[in-house]
């Protein structure tokens, strides 16, 4: 049965960012539910933006495993984790309330130009020596505050001489987060320094799944046996390869090539020596599990399915939290349509991805499998209205899942529906307050 048809219808010792507590915008207090979302960096953006005007309570959960564009370069040639999706996030997140916030926001959303390194590089000179007319605005404390970080991690990257860096499409935002981490080696240090710098609600936080200062990897085991390794090469693979003019692996999340094979589960894998197809286990961030045990909801936002949602739900720890939470409400927010890494999948394979992640599943002993239903994981399905993935509201039921609720949304030019922010944000106030 259809949906439509029926519905229920310094250093390494910093402290975490959860122990800074002096507040960086005023509280909304503490009437206001407190979430916990998981999502990639790209598609729960706008939803996010919204979502603060209801909550600021909220802790975004992103993985750390992006090796596309400008991360990817930052990567290769400082190494760590990757920052693009946590700077997305951030400033999604930020101050837009005066001119100096949004001028603020407006250096650290920055690209430069991606066809010529040359020009790229002059204009990165000039934003690094403080010239640039993006500094208009923004007064002489906070540009020196910023442009002490990003003058930190031009420092690094010249200490790299045998790693010439590529600035092109480079993100002024992913340089100064660079710059931070670098500078305190620690990415949660970084993340409250951007959170100062931009002016994001203190009750809000935005957590890395992973906390280290490695390198991480992640890799795709499809049903075939075929093992990918890179976040891009199992999403979007580039169009042109290191060799490309700009000199990065140029992204396009457009790409309509098939895989091989559906994906069976997501793993991280070795950064290390010669075993780089060797499976690996990493930590979670204990940030992530105290948010979740303390959580009045929990979110499982749009987007790329396995490569922005499961990486930070396969971590030991996260499925054994969320079971515990019995008695909240646990959404899932359908994707609008198909993509590359889901192709062929209803609404009843989204939500057993999702507990098979959480359940770690196929990842073997080292792993500590649970064996959870899927009713421990997901209370509610809210899909989009002129949504392409099919919902079958006999078999979701059979799994535990008795709660379906379309919410508004627009077609855009490629005919995939996009859910419209305001109005999933209203269902989800909705449900929260009548629980």
């Amino acid at each position: 049965m259809d949906a439509k048809a029926s519905l229920d219808t310094e250093p390494a010792s910093a402290p975490s960012l959860l122990d800074w507590t002096e507040p960086v915008l005023g509280s909304q207090g503490k009437d206001k539910p407190s979430l916990v979302v998981f999502s990639g960096g790209t598609a729960f953006n706008s939803v996010a933006e919204h979502l603060s005007n209801y909550t600021t309570r909220v802790s975004h959960v992103l993985p750390v495993s992006d090796d596309g564009g400008s991360t990817a370069e930052i990567v290769r040639v400082l190494g760590g984790p990757a920052v693009g999706d946590i700077r997305s996030r951030c400033l999604r997140l930020s101050d837009t309330g005066n001119a100096e916030a949004r001028a603020v926001r407006s250096l650290l959303a920055h690209r430069l130009p991606e066809e010529d390194e040359q020009k790229a590089k002059f204009e990165w000179f000039s934003i690094v020596e403080g010239n640039h007319e993006l500094w208009n605005g923004i007064s002489d404390p906070y540009k020196h505050t910023i442009r002490a970080f990003l003058v930190h991690f031009h420092a690094q990257i010249l200490r790299h001489s045998s790693e010439r860096f590529r600035f092109s499409n480079g993100s002024v935002g992913n340089f100064f987060f660079a710059g931070a981490r670098t500078f305190f080696r620690s990415m949660e240090a970084a993340i409250f320094m951007y959170a100062r710098v931009s002016g994001i609600p203190s009750e809000s936080y935005v957590l890395p799944s992973i906390r280290g200062e490695d390198r991480i990897a992640l890799g795709a085991e499809l049903n075939d046996g075929t093992i990918i390794r890179g976040q891009n090469a199992i999403s979007h693979p580039s169009e042109a390869g290191p060799s490309s003019p700009c000199g990065q692996n140029r992204v396009t999340k457009e790409c309509s090539s098939p895989l091989s094979s559906p994906i069976a589960r997501i793993l991280y894998l070795s950064t290390e020596g010669d075993h780089l197809m060797h499976e690996v286990f990493p930590s979670v961030n204990p940030s992530v599990v105290e948010q979740l045990e303390k959580a009045d909801a929990l979110v499982y936002g749009m987007g790329s399915l396995y490569t922005s949602i499961c990486p930070s739900l396969i971590l030991r720890g996260v499925g054994e939290a969320v079971s515990g939470r019995t008695g909240i409400r646990k959404f899932l927010v359908l994707n609008g349509a198909l993509d590359r890494e889901t192709e062929g999948m209803d609404a009843v394979d989204f939500v057993l991805a999702i507990t098979n992640a959480l359940n770690r599943r196929g990842a073997g002993k080292l792993s500590c499998p649970l064996s959870h239903p899927p009713s421990a994981y997901i209370t509610t399905l809210l899909y989009p209205k002129d949504g392409t993935v099919r919902v079958d509201v006999e078999r979701l039921a059979s799994l535990g899942i008795h709660h379906l609720v379309e919410v508004s949304s627009t077609v855009d030019s490629h005919g995939r529906a996009l859910y419209c922010p305001a109005a999933l944000v209203t269902t989800l106030q909705e449900h929260l307050e009548s629980a």
